[in-house]
């Protein structure tokens, strides 16, 4: 049903505030039931982890926005993979131990945060996907990423 899909991690990001950028740490222990060590965004709640692919970003960076990873508050930012086409309760693998759930495809925003006024933009809440953590373990700039496995 599933055909595999097979990409990596560009980046690993965390901040200390919601609803703003989160800066590339390369490497970070993601806590099962929590998501990502130091994030504002873990907790015991259907989205711990935020992923969003690179092919999202260059899409803005093509409307002339200067954004990077983790400008779209992102914890892990993806290439390779078709986040945003994932059914409901798909597993992701990281590396050879993380595995995750997508639980949500996308978000309502109810308030435009700071990221839509730096950006003039957000592509979260249409491209961005969340997951909670099955199995926790380290995960870091170059991992690989598989669906279907």
């Amino acid at each position: 049903m599933n055909k595999t899909q097979r990409g990596k991690v560009l980046a690993v990001n965390i901040s200390d505030v919601k609803g703003t950028k989160k800066t590339n740490i390369g490497s970070c222990t993601i806590l099962k039931d929590f998501g990502l060590k130091g994030d504002a965004h873990g907790g015991p709640w259907h989205r711990q982890v935020s992923l969003l692919a690179n092919e999202s970003v260059e899409k803005m960076k093509a409307k002339g926005l200067n954004v990077g990873f983790g400008d779209f508050a992102e914890n892990i930012t993806t290439e390779g993979i078709d986040l945003v086409n994932l059914p409901i309760g798909t597993e992701i693998l990281i590396g050879k131990a993380i595995v995750l759930r997508v639980t949500q495809i996308g978000k309502e925003c109810h308030e435009r945060c700071a990221i839509y006024y730096q950006a003039g933009d957000c592509v979260m809440p249409r491209e961005g996907i969340f997951a909670e953590v099955v199995t926790e373990g380290e995960v870091k700039v170059g991992d690989e990423i598989s669906i279907g496995h």
